[in-house]
């Protein structure tokens, strides 16, 4: 039997969509993203085609709700090992590793993340608009395992951006990684957050402040970094 939409907002509604949901990545798991139709995806889930799109008007929308469940389940993550009393180096291994950690099993269907990247008006482009949400809660994450270390107000606001951008050119090479649990990746990863760390000392001294307000100026100005 056909099942028919419900109200999103109604408990069956939800369950609907989560079915469906699920459905849609287990396909895309099989067969790729590309080869998969919303009509496999409805056939699949015994929902009706329109009620498919109901829920998702696109395959984008499908993969947009898996990003959203990703950086979720990260900022769960990071959130409980915050509250803690964790080192500021352990923290930024968390946000750090958290992300790659989420993307293990899912290394093929989250390239889909980067083959945009050259269209900024496509829904699913890592640096469009369609995504922008995603990157703003995903750079929150980096302030908030900052939150607690005394620093200038401009490195403060610098250094989350810093610290995604280093985590989205990791996430290119880890999703290329074929080295067991793509340990290189790993390894270049606490590397370059230890450097980082020895970095932090000579970048709050006040004779970088002109550069650090120079930057600061450029992100504003590029709209990466809207707050100042």
């Amino acid at each position: 039997m056909t099942m028919v939409k419900s109200d999103p907002s109604t408990g069956k509604g939800e369950q609907t969509r989560q079915h469906i949901f699920r459905t849609a990545l287990a396909l895309f798991r099989e067969q790729g993203f590309d080869a998969t139709t919303m009509q496999e995806i409805a056939l699949r889930s015994g929902v009706a085609k329109g009620a498919a799109y109901y829920y998702f008007p696109s395959k984008e929308a499908i993969i947009q709700a898996y990003y959203e469940t990703i950086q979720a389940e990260q900022e769960r993550i990071c959130s409980e090992a915050f509250a803690g009393s964790a080192s500021l180096k352990a923290r930024l291994s968390i946000a750090m590793h958290s992300k790659f950690d989420q993307a293990q099993e899912d290394r093929k269907l989250l390239g889909v993340v980067f083959r945009y990247t050259g269209e900024p008006s496509h829904p699913l482009s890592c640096l469009g608009a369609g995504t922008a949400e995603i990157r703003r809660r995903a750079t929150q994450v980096f302030r908030d395992a900052i939150a607690r270390e005394k620093m200038p107000r401009d490195l403060q606001l610098l250094l989350p951006v810093a610290l995604w951008a280093l985590q989205m050119g990791l996430l290119v090479m880890y999703l290329y990684d074929s080295s067991q649990d793509q340990r290189r990746t790993r390894r270049l990863a606490n590397g370059a957050l230890d450097l980082t760390l020895k970095l932090l000392g000579l970048a709050k001294l006040p004779v970088l402040k002109p550069v650090r307000s120079r930057i600061l100026a450029l992100l504003v100005e590029a709209e990466l970094l809207p707050e100042s």
